[in-house]
Formats: C-alpha cells, structure tokens, sequence
C-alpha cells in the first residue's frame, strides 16, 4: 500500500491561502475592468432583460457552475426578482416544463460548451424564451446561442494545476451578485420588502417595524395633563412600562411622564399636583411604520438614554414601545 505524502507545513499553508485569495482578487479586479470596458453594453442588456420578464429568472449551469446558479437563483430571488435553478440534466428528462413563456434564461458556463446545457439551450430557441448566456468563450457554442452574451475575462484558476474552478466560479458569482443589486436598485427594493423574504433569524427581527411590536389599545397607559401624580402611579403601574402617556382631549401626545420622573418630583409635591408640572414636554416619539432597529438608536443614542418611546401617527398617540419589547424581538 503506497504510502501518503507528508502533508505540508502550516508556513506553507498559509503561503497557499494568501495565493489562493490574490489570484481571485486578480479575477475580480478584471471582471470590474471588463464593466467598465465593453461588459457593461451586455450588462446593462441582461438586467433589462430580467426587469422586463413578466414571468421568472431561470438560472441554470452544471457542475460548480451550477452550485453558483443556485446561489445566484436565491440571491435574486431573495431581493425581489423571482427566480429558481434548474438543473440542466434534469431538465432534459422532463424539468424543461418548468420554463414558462414570459420567463428568462441565465445559463452559466466558464467554457461556454457544457453539453447538458444543449436541451436548454434548444427549448429556449424554440419557444422564444430570452437567454442570457455567462461565459468566458466568445465563440462558444452558448455565445452564438444567446440573445444576450455577457463574456468575462479571462483569468487564472487559483488551483496551482489550472483545474479546479476557483477565480473563475468566484467571478461569477459576483456578477451574479451584481446582476441582483443592480435588478434591486433599479425597482428600489425597500428594507421592508426586503423581510418580506427573509422573516426568520435576526436578519428578519431586524427588519421589523414598531407597529409589529408597539403597546397599544387598554394596555397603552395614558393620562390627560389634568391628572395628579397619585392617579400617574396609577397608571404607570397599570401599564408596567414604566412610564404613561399624556394626552389632551383629542388623544393628541402632549407628554410623557415617568418613574423617574415621579421619583425626581415627589421630594418637592404632593400627590395631588397635576401631572403637567412634571412631565416631559413635546418628548421623543416614533411613527408606526418606523424600523424598530431604528427606534432602538433613537432611544440609546439620546444624550439621556430612553427606555420607553410612544408612537404616533401624525401627533396623535396610537403606541408605545419599550426597550425591552425590542430586546424580546431580538433587536439588540
């Protein structure tokens, strides 16, 4: 049995690496120069293409290709094109019947003549489907097939043998990237829509809004400026924020009056003063649409920090929102 060879030192290891990353570096700065240098006419073609599809962005491609295609697929459809992978073997035995008029084809392939992309390429003719082709050939078979023909540089693998697909599936994937950023940009994708797609995880509770998590109807302490500071404790341990809204006849936030506010006025009033004499006028407030992360900086970047904040809509009080609710969210 023939013995393995000694694996290399770390000194050595780390030499590759540093390798490895300059040579992808190499790749990308040449993919930018090519944007900016006849890439950018095709370019600008492809996303028009796939901003005008009235059905989806079919991304397809074998092999590492293709493990880029599904990343470019769920980059796509995660900020607003839609969009899914299709494997190009399977397709010929079937899947080809998920391509629908109105859809576009993105197909990548580094030599441009990937044989399973054949049956694609073909339907795709057939039917009048709009292909975009991503590739390194400009005489490829996949170049003369594509209504659109997005060629990037030439560069050097990574892999010291000039085999294994490394600066090339690196450079692909961030025109993928930029392909979705620009279809983003040019249908001005909201941070809220944005959630729509991404609801779990802290990227989601990130993007939720005040109104998702704001206090509202009985729960929401309020009081009118007539109220004493007896009828304030009242309140303030009715809501359990800490703090209560006070409002005119209206509903319309006039103040707001705290624990701590309670605290600083008793060693100087009754509990019969009004609570007018003591609250904070014209305070903080947010309105309901108002990202939470938002309203978490508002509150802890004050030169007094806040914990609580009432939401209105126009000046008229419809919440409130606590900074521990937006801990519970997952804000922080």
């Amino acid at each position: 049995m023939t013995a393995r060879p000694k694996f290399a030192e770390t000194p050595h290891l780390l030499a590759s690496a540093s390798r490895v990353v300059a040579a992808e570096i190499e790749g990308l700065r040449a993919l930018a120069g090519a944007l900016d240098n006849g890439l950018g006419r095709p370019f600008g073609a492809a996303v028009a293409a796939m901003a005008a599809a009235k059905g989806r962005v079919i991304v397809t491609g074998m092999g590492k290709s293709g493990h880029v295609a599904h990343k470019i697929a769920a980059t796509l459809a995660s900020t607003g094109t839609a969009a899914f992978f299709l494997h190009p073997a399977e397709a010929s035995h079937g899947d080809l019947g998920m391509i629908s008029p109105g859809d576009v084809a993105l197909a990548l392939s580094w030599s441009g003549e990937t044989p399973e992309l054949r049956d694609v390429i073909a339907y795709c003719k057939r039917f009048g489907v709009p292909l975009i082709g991503v590739t390194s050939e400009p005489g490829s078979t996949l170049t003369g097939a594509a209504d659109i023909a997005l060629i990037l540089p030439k560069a050097e693998e990574a892999c010291p043998i000039g085999l294994a697909p490394t600066t090339s599936t690196t450079m692909q994937m961030a025109l993928g990237d930029a392909l979705a950023i620009a279809l983003l940009e040019g249908r001005g994708f909201s941070a809220r829509e944005f959630r729509n797609f991404h609801p779990g995880g802290r990227l989601g509770a990130r993007l939720i809004t005040v109104r998702e998590i704001m206090v509202t109807g009985e729960l929401l302490p309020r009081l009118t400026a007539e109220a004493t500071l007896s009828e304030a404790i009242f309140e303030i341990t009715r809501g359990r924020l800490g703090g209560v809204a006070v409002v005119d006849g209206a509903g319309r936030l006039q103040g707001a009056f705290t624990d701590g506010d309670l605290r600083r006025a008793l060693p100087h009033a009754g509990l019969t003063a009004p609570v007018a004499d003591h609250m904070t006028r014209a305070p903080v407030f947010a309105e309901p649409s108002l990202l939470a992360i938002e309203a978490m900086r508002i509150m802890t970047e004050r030169p007094r920090p806040i914990l609580l904040m009432f939401v209105c809509e126009g000046d008229t009080l419809v919440g409130a929102v606590h900074m521990h609710d937006l801990l519970r969210a997952g804000i922080a």
